[in-house]
């Protein structure tokens, strides 16, 4: 596929190494020299440099014939431009677009093809704030991630000493919860994936990815750890777009508290939030965090703009007792070395949540969800089964059936309003909409290719 990014930026950047690492032919375009000179060094893409909404410029990155222009800069005007400029002389089949204004993002008639022809928004803060979210509404959780509009969920969890199937095996699951149903996708043990067999014994300190309906994600949790108290106080450090989004999202079932530096933002918070207190000071302010009972909080949430800022206050508030801390970090490296201490439970990164978002539109097949996991090496993904058994690969065949790449597995079905956990002799039906765990990248296209849907179909 051919595809134009628009922005070198942390986003762009993010989603070109993801692109090429997947044999794409990809071309950024950004107005810095430099810094595309050092995604030219390591990455195989062509680039461009000059303003990315101008006709010439996108001439030049290859609009022509692109399949996808991916506007990601850091200006929601020129994304949209641009998105614009590649309808009208290019007719690009494919546009998106980076919007972070709330202006903009509240007035959807504005992005269609009879006005600024925006196939596909993304809203970084957005994503960003859905994730907290349901992180805060599921505690002890390390990563939640809705498919099917959220009727069945893939969680993350680090298994405890004293979960009741830590140290059994796998095939004990189903005996302890008689009546409900889970698959576990996937255990990390030491950064390493081991790929789940009956037999597999869960330990200590291992991370397990489970799919489950979203009503039971709770009681299978419960075997993993002992389940956290319910979350009642949450903690803010900084009011920008996802900590007003987020308070307002959470405010009608939380105490939440926001701490913002600008006495200007801070008095705008207070108008437009209901519930939530807002406090002006400095999230890092070691007195401050102390006066507001620092220790009773369920959660504290660094979301400024200033990631060392971020790092510093979540794990200040940790040392202070916060039970839990989340701090939203930018760079994968800072990720890296979050998530190896136990400093901060939780490393948010945006680039991770927009990427999944828009490698759902890049996917060949039906692809309708993608989440990249574990920084980007692994993926699950949600597409939808077409077909029949001569034209298809997938329908009509049981999931033993089905000659899926090594270590993927099938881990659950949503037949219209039904959720189905695969098992080796679960048949797939046409349109049912199919969730796979990949846990390397380089499965993909032959993941993909299973779901496209032979000739004689049409």
């Amino acid at each position: 596929m051919k595809i134009i990014i628009l922005g070198a930026g942390q986003v762009g950047s993010s989603v070109a190494y993801n692109l090429a690492s997947e044999a794409n032919d990809v071309t950024v375009v950004d107005h810095d020299p430099v810094i595309l000179q050092d995604l030219q060094d390591k990455l195989d893409i062509r680039t461009v440099t000059g303003q990315a909404s101008h006709p010439e410029v996108l001439t030049q990155a290859g609009a022509d014939d692109a399949d996808m222009i991916l506007a990601v800069t850091s200006s929601d005007e020129t994304n949209m431009v641009a998105c614009q400029v590649a309808y009208t002389l290019f007719h690009t089949p494919t546009k998106m677009a980076r919007i972070r204004s709330v202006e903009y993002l509240n007035y959807p008639r504005l992005l269609s093809q009879e006005a600024i022809p925006v196939d596909v928004m993304i809203s970084p803060e957005q994503l960003v704030t859905e994730s907290i979210q349901r992180l805060i509404e599921h505690p002890g959780s390390l990563q939640v991630l809705d498919f099917a509009d959220g009727r069945v969920q893939l969680v993350a969890v680090r298994a405890y000493h004293g979960g009741p199937l830590v140290d059994h095996e796998l095939r004990e699951l189903r005996e302890h919860m008689p009546g409900i149903d889970a698959r576990i996708a996937a255990i990390f043990r030491g950064g390493k994936l081991i790929i789940p067999g009956g037999d597999t014994i869960i330990k200590q300190d291992d991370d397990v990815f489970f799919l489950a309906a979203r009503k039971h994600i709770r009681s299978v949790m419960s075997e993993l750890r002992k389940l956290d108290k319910p979350i009642k106080r949450v903690v803010l450090a900084g009011g920008g777009n996802i900590g007003s989004r987020l308070s307002a999202s959470i405010e009608n079932r939380y105490q939440v508290k926001i701490i913002e530096r600008s006495h200007d933002r801070a008095r705008h918070l207070s108008e437009t939030l209901d519930k939530t207190i807002v406090l002006v000071g400095d999230a890092a302010d070691e007195e401050l965090l102390l006066e507001e009972n620092i220790e009773n909080t369920d959660v504290f949430c660094a979301l400024t703009n200033d990631e060392e800022a971020n790092i510093l206050s979540a794990m200040l508030a940790k040392r202070l007792g916060a039970r839990k801390v989340m701090s939203l970090i930018n760079r994968p490296s800072y990720v890296d070395l979050i998530q190896r201490s136990d400093d901060i439970d939780i490393a948010i990164s945006p680039q991770q949540a927009t990427i999944g978002s828009m490698l759902a539109h890049v996917r060949k097949g039906d692809v309708v969800v993608v989440h990249s996991l574990r920084h980007g090496a692994a993926e699950a993904l949600e597409a939808v089964a077409h077909g029949n058994r001569q034209t298809s690969q997938v329908v009509g065949r049981s999931v033993e059936e089905i000659k899926l790449p090594p270590g993927c597995s099938i881990g659950a079905i949503v037949r219209g309003e039904e959720v189905l956990i695969a098992h080796h002799d679960t048949v797939i039906e046409s349109d049912d909409h199919v969730i796979l765990f990949l846990p390397d990248k380089k499965w993909i296209a032959k993941t993909e290719k299973l779901f496209q849907v032979g000739v004689t179909f049409f």
